[in-house]
């Protein structure tokens, strides 16, 4: 989660605002005045969108010194795992899109963490039954290998232009010289108080003196400066085979509790086996048309590129630009509710499932599920999932497969470049604060990305793509996303928020390409979140409106949640200017920021 809009000003922050390289860190007894953080920046040079301030400057001071859109990410990345180590860092994982300006073509990175090569279907079963979720978050058992440094390596390799050394030094230096505590970073520790506590390492580092961390107080984290520094000398390999891949797997089979502790922590069977064997993999993006544009994503292991896919398809015939609010939130509704049954049935890790993509993306398949829709009544979920591979018109399909679980402490960060290159790039480690396990002497959480599996069939008389599996990836709702026209970009955005990812893109996408928002409105919109569910949560800018109670006419049934995802987002301006965009509000509000905000390109 974002650290609220008023936290104060640390080393990284005062580069991007006054570039000044000599600036130092604010002490904790004398804060400085808060950084200007706006949701919107407009200039040349490149951008940069992400949940914090210091991790957009970060990313800013590479592209200032000539860094490219890939540089700028991984710099904005690991600057993240300093400031927001409940929500990323390189004990997790994530999903990386990217633009390539030279060759016009969008490549992603699968950067998923994957479960250990002993793992079945059985992995979260005692005595033929699931054990309770909560005993799975905190665990060995849930943490997957890292594909977070695999997946910073790869995309380096294949389009960066900045080594790995010299873009993970604004980290390191935020990481040693620290940043000042705010009343979110705060609340987070206060959620995860109980769990560090019985972690030594996570209690040293989180809680020290076995207290919370004061507001205003400079948080320090040296070890994982170390670790930074360490990764830069080695390289990535020195986190799947040297003494910090050692370190991973003993912390993940003997998870090092404290003595007074009475917490059941299972240990994982995680292996240094497992570690050598992890490779973040290149793969096709997914792609469909909308209303003359190109839309990419992310395709399996993530169901974000085909559900976000699908439901744009299912959208296509009607034209949500003249719709009144009412009847495009109710279509918006209904397409992500069929789009999210058919996930559910289809989409798993590719290696393992036989997941039909092109049928999901279908504009064939999309009619036949857009049928469904009735101007004046609701479907019942949870719904039936369609035949991508045969479809026939609103069809009765099987029995529904329910959404699983996903943690919603996730992030997202865009970036672009003055060559015309972008990055879409959301990592995660899952839940709040990950497994809650601190490698001890190393500075990071280890993830529970393997909680994302269904713990058991979700539906008894329909197969699951999402049972675990040896070396197998768990399914993702996380959907970066790249929008071209005539094979330049238009814009880029995603999200954090858990299975909420995808419709907080979608509605992102049509508020500003349908309803011509601009993209800091279009993100800033009071959300919908429907997933294959009895209810719809939606946001209190839509639980306070009369649209509710027109769309409870029709028969939908709401359920209010304060904040539904946080997105950012770059946009391509008709003048050759770069548009960055981020929260409003949510979350403390995003921070967007350009090279150059005035001058010429």
């Amino acid at each position: 989660m974002r650290r609220s809009a008023g936290r104060n000003v640390s080393l990284l922050s005062v580069i991007a605002v006054i570039g000044s390289l000599g600036a130092a860190a604010p002490v904790a007894a004398s804060p400085l005045a808060p950084p200007p953080k706006s949701p919107v920046a407009v200039g040349y040079g490149g951008a940069v969108a992400s949940v914090d301030a210091d991790a957009s400057a970060a990313g800013i001071e590479v592209l200032r010194k000539g860094g490219n859109a890939v540089d700028a990410a991984v710099a904005t990345a690991a600057a993240l795992g300093v400031t927001e180590p409940y929500s990323a860092g390189i004990g997790g994982g994530g999903y990386f899109v990217y633009y390539d300006a030279a060759e016009r073509s969008v490549q992603t990175i699968d950067g998923r963490e994957t479960a250990p090569r002993s793992a079945d279907s059985s992995l979260f079963l005692e005595n033929g039954r699931p054990i309770p979720f909560n005993d799975a978050v905190t665990s060995g058992l849930g943490v997957g290998t890292p594909g977070t440094p695999a997946t910073w390596a790869k995309a380096l390799d294949a389009w960066g232009s900045t080594s790995l050394g010299k873009l993970l030094k604004p980290a390191e230096r935020l990481a040693r010289d620290g940043f000042v505590v705010d009343d979110t970073f705060r609340s987070q520790t206060a959620g995860n108080q109980a769990r560090f506590a019985d972690f030594p390492a996570s209690a040293k580092l989180f809680l020290p003196g076995g207290e919370l961390p004061a507001v205003g107080s400079l948080f320090k984290n040296p070890d994982l400066a170390r670790t930074y520094e360490t990764l830069g000398r080695e390289g990535v390999d020195e986190l799947y085979r040297g003494e910090l891949a050692r370190d991973i797997v003993s912390t993940v089979r003997k998870p090092p509790v404290a003595p007074d502790a009475t917490r059941v922590v299972r240990p994982g069977d995680l292996t240094a086996t497992d570690l050598k064997a992890y490779r973040a993999l290149h793969r096709a993006p997914t792609k469909v048309g909308y209303r003359g544009l190109d839309v990419y994503g992310m395709a399996p292991s993530s169901s974000g590129g085909t559900s976000v896919g699908e439901a744009l398809n299912i959208l296509e015939s009607t034209d949500l630009s003249k719709a009144s609010e009412a009847r495009y939130l109710h279509r918006l509704i209904e397409a992500s509710r069929i789009a999210f049954a058919d996930r559910g049935r289809w989409v798993g890790d590719p290696a393992f499932e036989d997941v039909p993509t092109r049928g999901l993306l279908s504009q064939r398949f999309a009619d036949s599920r857009e049928c469904l829709i009735k101007d004046d009544a609701v479907l019942t979920s949870p719904l039936a999932p369609g035949d991508p591979i045969h479809p026939t018109p609103c069809a009765a399909g099987d029995a529904a497969a329910p959404t699983t679980f996903e943690g919603e402490n996730t992030t997202h960060l865009t970036t672009a470049d003055k060559w015309g290159n972008v990055v879409a790039y959301t990592l995660t480690i899952e839940s709040t604060g990950g497994s809650g396990i601190t490698v001890p002497g190393r500075g990071f959480l280890l993830n529970n990305e393997l909680t994302d599996f269904s713990f058991a069939p979700a539906a008894p008389a329909v197969h699951d793509p999402n049972l675990p599996g040896p070396g197998k990836r768990p399914r993702s709702s996380i959907s970066p996303t790249i929008v071209l026209e005539h094979g330049r970009p238009v814009l880029a955005l995603g999200s954090p928020g858990g299975a909420t990812i995808i419709t907080t893109v979608l509605q992102s996408l049509t508020g500003h390409l349908d309803r011509q928002l601009p993209l800091v409105e279009a993100i800033a919109a009071p959300r919908a979140s429907q997933r294959n569910s009895a209810t719809t949560e939606i946001e209190p800018g839509l639980w306070d409106s009369p649209v509710r109670g027109q769309l409870e006419a029709l028969g939908h049934v709401f359920k209010a949640n304060p904040e539904i995802g946080a997105a950012t987002g770059v946009q391509r301006l008709p003048d050759g200017r770069w548009l960055a965009a981020a929260e409003k509000v949510r979350r403390g509000g995003g921070s967007a920021m350009v090279v150059r905000p005035g001058g010429r390109p």
